[in-house]
């Protein structure tokens, strides 16, 4: 007669694993989180055993009530695994017979821990990104929401890092909160790729006894069912995928950090951040550092990490299942755990941040930000753009000798440069006149700033509409 053992597999060995081997064996303790979608995806798999009549109705019940049970169990932290839990499989098996007798060994039928883990993540991520989409989104709501009172605000733009033509503050905060959007339209594309359901594939070849999976799937939340057996247990491109989604919000993010640790320095002066949101220094009595800022800069690097170690470890492995495929676990329960402390974060320090606008305003024009509106002016009378660039150029120079400002020269250096420089150009030389003209589509004119924040806001309430309405497992 065959040996009993509390392992999923072992039956045809004649001795047991070794210390070392089940010690690699053995899923790290952080695996069980995975607990409620396993326990999820086990209460699907027992009505379609009813289905496929290996469970009657009141066996069907008994069971589903037990994982109810565990479920509560587990979160009131009444059950944990043990050390001789593999996985968490393992884990729900041990627990199930201790309570059902043969009974919980029934549910072993018709599948594979194969797709049992694929299908816990799959719900676990599709889960959580309807979280971080939540979190993504007050951090958005935070840059409109100080936008909205910067409309007017006007500062110098950037490129190159050099002062380069003036803008609405709205505009450049605007502009991150644009990124942050196409992160969340990601994440939504990214779902709608992930909803398909790999139960039913068993360990590969697809299963002799569970053979309604559109069923299950139904009931777990998903739109479908994967069409391969063999890629529903050996993919792992929308973990991937989901990695680089986290990878590319990290580094959004990480950009707009930067922008506070410039924007908050005494050689920006923008910005003050909250008491609330800095910190200290344990020597220098009078800092005040953008730590969240830092902080999720330096988080971005972990995001990038978590991505390039998966994409290596999928980069040769042969169809269709092999245990490398357990790595997958590590690098998303990280970005999700660190995105969910960095966006919030994020959020708070945007949203009660103090603008300086009077210094704003005074830097706008700094570094001859208005020497386009000069090259603009005349190609608009007729002079080709090259010829006009190359006045403007000789005009700053020649202002820049003088330490005069555009505005400042005379209608006789002017007309020493070029004859087609007429007093008339001085017309266009002030702040709100550079604005005003930038007043096509996505512009920074302040008309067009608003248009976009009345745009980004229907967005923004599409996407807080989508993660609500999921209609899977919702834990996180």
């Amino acid at each position: 007669m065959a040996q009993a053992t509390d392992r999923l597999w072992g039956a045809r060995f004649k001795s047991g694993p070794s210390a070392a081997l089940a010690a690699l064996s053995r899923c790290p303790d952080r695996y069980f989180r995975l607990t409620p979608y396993d326990l999820a995806g086990s209460r699907a798999h027992a009505h379609e055993l009813q289905r496929a009549g290996l469970l009657d109705e009141q066996e069907t019940r008994s069971m589903v009530e037990a994982l109810d049970t565990i479920g509560e169990d587990f979160r009131a932290g009444r059950v944990a695994p043990t050390l001789d839990d593999e996985d968490v499989h393992t884990f729900i098996e041990r627990l199930l017979t201790e309570r059902l007798g043969a009974l919980g060994g029934k549910l072993r039928a018709g599948r594979s821990r194969n797709d049992q883990t694929a299908n816990d993540l799959r719900l676990f991520l599709r889960d959580h990104v309807r979280t971080l989409a939540v979190e993504v989104l007050a951090l958005q709501q935070a840059l409109v929401d100080q936008a909205e009172q910067h409309v007017q605000s006007i500062c110098p733009g950037f490129t190159h890092l050099q002062q380069a033509q003036p803008i609405v503050f709205a505009h450049h905060l605007l502009a991150h909160a644009q990124a942050m959007l196409r992160d969340v339209q990601r994440l939504v594309d990214w779902d709608a790729r992930t909803s398909l359901s790999p139960l039913g594939a068993a360990a590969m070849a697809g299963s002799a006894i569970a053979r309604q999976p559109q069923q299950s799937a139904r009931e777990m939340g998903y739109s479908g069912v994967c069409e391969n057996s063999i890629d529903a247990v050996a993919s792992r491109d929308h973990v991937a995928e989901f990695l680089f989604v986290a990878s590319m919000l990290g580094i959004n993010i990480s950009r707009l950090a930067e922008e506070f640790c410039l924007w908050s320095s005494r050689q920006f002066r923008w910005v003050a951040l909250d008491d609330a949101y800095a910190t200290g220094s344990s020597i220098m009595p009078q800092k005040k550092n953008p730590d969240i800022a830092e902080l999720a800069r330096g988080k971005a690097g972990r995001l990038i990490g978590n991505l390039t170690g998966l994409l290596s470890t999928l980069k040769s492995l042969p169809l269709s299942y092999n245990r490398d495929l357990s790595e997958d676990k590590n690098g998303v329960l990280d970005s999700v755990d660190t995105l969910l402390l960095v966006l919030p974060a994020m959020a708070g320090m945007v949203a009660t941040m103090t603008v300086n606008v009077e210094e704003l305003r005074r830097q706008a024009p700094l570094g001859f930000t208005l020497a386009t509106e000069v090259a603009d002016w005349l190609a608009v009378r007729g002079v080709p753009f090259k010829e006009a660039h190359e006045i403007t150029g000789a005009l700053v120079k020649a202002c820049e000798a003088g330490d005069l400002e555009l505005w400042e020269a005379s209608p006789a250096l002017l007309a020493e440069i070029d004859p087609r420089l007429t007093p008339d150009v001085r017309d266009c030389l002030t702040l709100e006149a550079a604005i005003a003209a930038r007043s096509g589509w996505g512009g920074t004119a302040p008309e067009q700033v608003r248009e976009q924040i009345a745009r980004l806001k229907v967005a923004l309430e599409a996407q807080r509409q989508w993660a609500a309405e999921y209609a899977g497992l919702r834990l996180s």
